[in-house]
């Protein structure tokens, strides 16, 4: 006799029945053993839909189900590799076939490039000789099918929060597989509206603990962090490859790293000597990871699979074993290191009139921080720097002739800060701080701008493939709303002029040191188009230059990395160019590594919320100094002035005076008040929630009533605001202007 389990069975528990029963097992049975009445019944019978589709189950013609070792006709599928000759491998979403391997189907693609690694799509099965291939039919949404979140009891039920900012739906659990409240977990959405539900299928540990949060994104974006023994292996040998007498040796010249205090790796050096000539000689040498990992292997795969490094307050998830990216790869003080060396001519005014690249072998005379170099420069670094001093003036003093230059080419100037989280050992919040921007960041910038640069240019001299690093003018509709937003501020924008990042920032030169500039920063950033990797060359617009590559970080980009191949194979300098087969892929292996970047910078970016609202949480109740960021119908965003993270402050909370909802000026205005909610306005808000789940924030008005008091410093143009007065309504939102 079969034990009643109460609820909705799992597949695994449903799958054991049917290969247990002693007599056929239908639904009526499979019903029947686990106590299912009324609204479970039909869950049931969608279940066993589910599982059939899936190819777990199939029906005999007289309603029994047994186990399916195959698979169906339609599936769901994830695409799990690219190889070398351009085809795409998919496997199974879900495989719970015992005894039977999961099978990797061919996917025969309607549009080549479409499909990248990770994405999931409905497809139709066919079996080809010994194998199988897909037929896309559908792509679906990433995790359409599942939820991670953290588990919440209340009233003796758990519940599982979300972990997007934008569900605001908590999830009844119908079975948490032993998880339990506080747990971070992967739960698969079960049954129909309206009772739907989440059941527990993978447990990641507890949410909140140190050092959690960046696995948290690790988990949701499918980030492989992982390596096998046998690419561990490979590694392992590789790292042990002898340098060979063929290098240029470099060992003589004091070259030297600069890189954060915090750096986990380092990519590259620099050197710098003046000419009689009043002109430069300069060398960027950059690590050989071209040398160590040759196209095909296992680390060229798995390299390719994740597309960069990620990097989170915590920890870094390297593309290279650790090995490679953080030993014998890294440009390290006083040991040999392999290096593809950038060898520049640059003149006085910071032109660069020449370039050659060898294989090298170099010998660090030190690595060195930013703040570190900073201070010797500036004279504070005390007798012990006398040396490096002297290695660093002429490096200082070639940068000033490059960045001569760079003033002269007008990029684009956007001076946003950037947030530093600094953690203790045990994985606790010290601070959280705009990254002080410094001329030793500046220089090494420049360095680098200049050997892309040249590597671009090398490149197309030798006729070889590029992967550019793209970055195309704005469009049209983009510099329109733009117009619309500077019109608010009394700011005129021509469209019909020749747009050039010097326009722009001719456009913040007016702006000045408005309390609205860096509001009017942002809104230039999100004119801006999202730059890519490819083969077709269409500059970079920001940096206003027209031939531009990726050449400087192979350890962390794979970008760089095909780069560093093609002038092997152009220059001739040994084993691990490009192959031809990668040569006729360049564009989707560019799209593929592009798709991996915007998940990267995802992750980081949610990461670093989360992060954030932990340290935040411990501030709940208090009023903090924030600028609004963002104006809806529903309601304005604002963020901490000087921490960061996007708090939203609900329409509903504004007071009982009705608003209308202006978009062509982001804001929302009292009907009879004429108080002001508008984009760059300052002021202080009471925060009302610090989630580190999904880092959200919620703020409130000073009084949490709606109320707005005398504590709203100033607008955007630093005029006292009006208050805010009631009329006895709820508040509400009229729409000026188009909807959304």
């Amino acid at each position: 006799m079969v034990k009643r389990i109460p609820g909705l069975p799992s597949r695994q528990q449903i799958l054991n029945f049917i290969a247990t029963s002693d007599t056929p097992a239908g639904k009526r049975e499979i019903a029947r053993a686990f106590a299912l009445h009324g609204q479970d019944k039909i869950a049931l019978k969608a279940l066993l839909k589910d599982m059939a589709d899936e190819g777990l189950i199939d029906s005999a013609p007289g309603r029994a189900f047994h186990k399916m070792g195959g698979l169906p006709k339609v599936t769901v599928l994830r695409i799990v590799d690219v190889d070398d000759g351009g085809n795409v491998w998919a496997q199974p979403e879900r495989w719970e076939a015992e005894g039977v391997p999961e099978p990797r189907l061919r996917v025969r693609e309607r549009k080549r490039g479409a499909l990248a690694i990770g994405a999931r799509i409905l497809a139709r099965t066919e079996e080809a000789g010994n194998g199988w291939i897909a037929l896309p039919m559908k792509l679906l949404p990433a995790g359409a099918d599942t939820i991670m979140g953290v588990l919440r009891e209340e009233g003796g039920k758990l519940f599982l929060m979300g972990l997007d900012k934008k569900d605001r739906r908590d999830w009844l659990v119908s079975d948490a597989d032993g998880a339990e409240a506080g747990e971070l977990v992967v739960a698969e959405r079960t049954g129909r509206p309206p009772r739907i539900t989440a059941r527990v299928v993978e447990r990641l540990g507890e949410a909140f603990a140190p050092r959690s949060f960046s696995m948290i994104a690790i988990a949701k974006h499918g980030i492989p962090h992982v390596f096998s023994d046998e690419l561990l292996d490979e590694a392992t040998r590789v790292a042990a490859r002898p340098l060979g007498d063929d290098r240029e040796d470099l060992r003589h010249l004091p070259i030297v790293a600069i890189d954060p205090v915090d750096a986990r790796d380092h990519d590259d050096a620099v050197w710098a000597s003046p000419r009689d000539d009043g002109g430069w000689d300069a060398i960027v040498a950059i690590a050989d990871v071209s040398f160590y990992v040759r196209p095909g292997s296992l680390l060229d795969k798995e390299a390719r699979r994740r597309g960069n490094s990620v990097y989170f307050p915590d920890r870094v998830v390297p593309m290279l074993p650790e090995i490679l990216s953080a030993d014998v790869c890294s440009l390290k003080a006083c040991v040999d290191r392999a290096a593809m060396a950038c060898h520049l001519r640059i003149s006085a005014k910071g032109k660069i009139e020449d370039w050659r690249f060898s294989r090298a072998v170099v010998r660090l005379r030190a690595n060195i921080a930013y703040e570190d170099a900073q201070a010797i420069i500036d004279g504070r670094g005390g007798d012990s720097a006398a040396d490096l001093l002297g290695i660093l003036q002429p490096l200082w003093s070639c940068w000033h002739a490059l960045n001569a230059a760079r003033t002269e080419r007008e990029p684009l100037d956007l001076d946003l800060p950037e947030r530093r989280i600094v953690l203790d050992e045990q994985g606790r919040i010290l601070s959280v701080a705009p990254r002080e921007r410094l001329d030793a960041h500046k220089l090494i910038e420049d360095y680098m701008i200049a050997a892309n640069v040249a590597a671009a240019k090398a490149l197309e001299a030798k006729k070889q493939p590029v992967m550019y690093r793209v970055h195309e003018p704005p469009a049209r509709e983009k510099l329109v709303a733009l117009k619309e937003y500077l019109k608010t501020l009394g700011v005129e924008f021509a469209l019909g002029q020749v747009i050039r990042p010097a326009t722009f920032n001719r456009l913040l030169e007016k702006i000045g040191d408005s309390d609205f500039r860096p509001q009017a920063m942002e809104q230039v950033l999100r004119t801006q188009t999202q730059a890519y990797y490819g083969p077709q060359n269409a500059g970079h617009f920001g940096l206003a230059l027209g031939s531009y590559a990726h050449f400087t970080s192979p350890i962390r980009r794979y970008s760089d990395v095909m780069v560093h191949r093609a002038l092997v194979a152009g220059y001739g300098l040994g084993e691990g160019g490009l192959t031809p087969d990668e040569a006729v892929n360049f564009e989707r292996i560019g799209e593929g590594i592009s798709q991996l970047e915007r998940r990267a910078m995802e992750a980081e970016r949610e990461t670093a919320d989360r992060y954030v609202a932990a340290y935040l949480s411990e501030h709940v109740g208090e009023l903090l100094p924030v600028r609004i960021t963002g104006v809806q119908s529903f309601g304005f965003f604002a963020t901490v002035e000087g921490v960061g993270g996007d708090g939203l402050v609900p329409a509903r909370d504004l007071g009982s005076e009705y608003f209308r909802y202006d978009e062509a000026a982001q804001r929302l205005v009292g009907e009879h008040s004429g108080t002001e909610f508008a984009i760059g306005q300052r002021l202080e808000l009471r925060l009302a929630e610090a989630n580190p789940a999904n880092g959200a924030l919620r703020f409130e008005l000073p009084d949490g009533k709606g109320s707005a008091g005398g504590s709203l410093r100033e607008d955007r143009r630093g005029k006292p605001p009006r208050v805010l007065k009631r009329r006895g309504r709820p508040a509400n939102i009229r729409h000026q202007g188009k909807r959304r």
